[in-house]
């Protein structure tokens, strides 16, 4: 059984429900040891810390 509408929806209807769907910009914060932008939660590819400590060797 497929869905099958008992009603029509309005072209309104159906433009504001896809109104919503968009893309956000990325959170980002400041690098504790380097200042660098990065994402919250994630391992710096600037200096390759997390949460104070060195997590991966980065060539520079």
């Amino acid at each position: 059984m497929s869905i099958c509408p008992k009603n029509k929806s309005s072209k309104a209807r159906r433009d504001q429900r896809r109104a919503n769907w968009k893309m956000s910009a990325p959170n980002l914060v400041k690098c504790s040891k380097c200042g660098a932008l990065m994402m919250p939660h994630r391992v710096c590819k600037a200096c390759g810390t997390y949460n104070k400590k060195q997590v991966i060797a980065v060539d520079e």
